[in-house]
């Protein structure tokens, strides 16, 4: 039987989810404790344990909330002015504190189950945010009808789990909107 969510604390439940992000960004995700976060959130374990089952579901949690908060689909009727505007959230989103959680998590989810169902589904979200704008943009000619929108997708924020992950050089600025320029003539409609 699993415990009644009207009855939860949510100033218990901001404080244990900031102090499990505080404690992330400061010590990594691999120093991350429940002792560690019950006694900076000020709650008991037995709190935390009755509502998360571990650090990465407490991380999970939190970085739904952030992730919704700070990188939503916009959508202004210009695919690319869309994607140029999301895609400079994420990246935003991925240079400040969210960014080293989310590392650690992804990191995690390479050997902790729970931690890769949780990684899937949150990244399933915004995979599915992103194919309903594109799938909007079809819809309205401004991308190809016959464009594969789940590797479009992987086309678009690729690059920037790879540069973000890898390290593999600095990451100027302009990356994004360089990048979507690139991507481009592959997503529009051919002309004749």
């Amino acid at each position: 039987m699993s415990p009644d969510a009207s009855r939860r604390n949510e100033q218990a439940r901001r404080a244990v989810i900031e102090a499990a992000f505080v404690i992330c960004v400061e010590r990594g995700f691999a120093q991350v404790t429940i002792e560690a976060i019950a006694a900076r959130a000020g709650v008991a374990k037995t709190t935390i344990y009755r509502w998360w089952p571990s650090k990465a579901a407490i991380l999970l949690d939190g970085v739904e909330m952030h992730r919704d908060a700070s990188a939503g689909f916009p959508d202004t009727g210009d695919i690319m002015v869309d994607l140029t505007t999301q895609t400079a959230n994420v990246m935003a989103l991925f240079q400040g504190d969210f960014g080293a959680i989310w590392r650690g998590l992804i990191a995690a989810a390479q050997s902790e189950e729970f931690a890769a169902d949780g990684v899937r589904r949150i990244l399933r979200g915004s995979i599915d945010a992103c194919v309903a704008r594109l799938a909007k943009a079809v819809e309205a000619g401004q991308l190809r009808a016959d464009l594969e929108l789940e590797l479009a997708v992987e086309l678009i924020y690729g690059p920037i789990y790879h540069t973000w992950l890898l390290g593999t050089r600095p990451v100027p600025p302009d990356f994004m909107p360089t990048v979507l320029q690139a991507l481009t003539p592959a997503l529009r409609p051919q002309t004749p």
